[in-house]
């Protein structure tokens, strides 16, 4: 018998965090876009060409959503053909690098959340109590390296038994997604097979590492209208918010 709408195979959860249990992906999608826009308008200036902005649905979405930091920036910049010099991870933010580019993002970020706050899904909030009542075991999988901050601001960390973030990939030199592995190391640290286990994602190169990685279930998190895009990089199922589940 099937529970939430998983196989009765499955027994652990592993949840992505932005986009999926809090809303931070919004913060996320517009520290992207003033650090991109003030280099591409640099660019633009220096260079003699048009200025297109950064698209906050379409090129986020395509680009750098569910990607670890500096991957996010090279994918997005060979998008534009633009290449910059890799740097170190503690460059300033004002560096014309890689890294320089990423820590940017992330200074902004810390702004925005510190301005904003982090909301969290309230329905994503009632599952993730549900399924623990159910004694299922949950894990998040984040690339992000302030997973930890945004679980405490959100007043949800005492809701997972382990976290597998940015700081544990780096640490592990665990490839990010769409490589399954920070998934396989969730896994591994609550102490089940990958076939046992269920992912939900809302970007679709999340999506894509739980199909790779050969979980027992991938669900997408439909919040941006690209159910046709998660279900085509591997979800098993679509919902718009795991509300949903606990009626299956």
């Amino acid at each position: 018998m099937w529970m939430f709408g998983l196989p009765d195979s499955v027994i652990a959860l592993l949840f992505d965090l932005d986009g999926v249990l809090t809303q931070t992906a919004k913060l996320h999608a517009s520290a992207w876009k003033l650090t991109f826009d003030e280099l591409l308008q640099r660019r633009a200036v220096a260079e003699g060409r048009e200025f297109i902005a950064f698209d906050q649905v379409d090129d986020y979405d395509e680009y750098v959503d569910g990607l670890p930091r500096a991957d996010g920036v090279r994918s997005f910049l060979r998008s534009r053909d633009i290449e910059l010099p890799e740097g170190d991870p503690d460059d300033p933010t004002d560096a014309l690098t890689i890294h320089g580019v990423g820590n940017d993002k992330n200074a902004r970020l810390l702004k925005l959340i510190h301005e904003r706050g982090v909301e969290s899904y309230p329905g994503s909030v009632r599952f993730v109590r549900a399924a623990a009542a159910a004694g299922l075991s949950r894990a998040v999988v984040s690339s992000s390296a302030n997973c930890h901050d945004v679980l405490i601001a959100a007043g949800l960390s005492e809701l997972f038994d382990t976290v597998i973030d940015g700081v544990v990939a780096a640490r592990d030199h665990l490839p990010g997604k769409p490589a399954p592995d920070t998934f396989l190391a969730g896994a591994r640290a609550l102490g089940v097979e990958p076939r046992q286990a269920a992912v939900f994602e809302d970007a679709l190169a999340g999506v894509q590492a739980g199909r790779v990685g050969g979980f027992g279930w991938v669900v997408g998190v439909d919040r941006v209208g690209q159910a046709d895009g998660l279900r085509a990089h591997g979800a098993d199922l679509v919902v718009s918010d795991l509300e949903e589940l606990l009626s299956r």
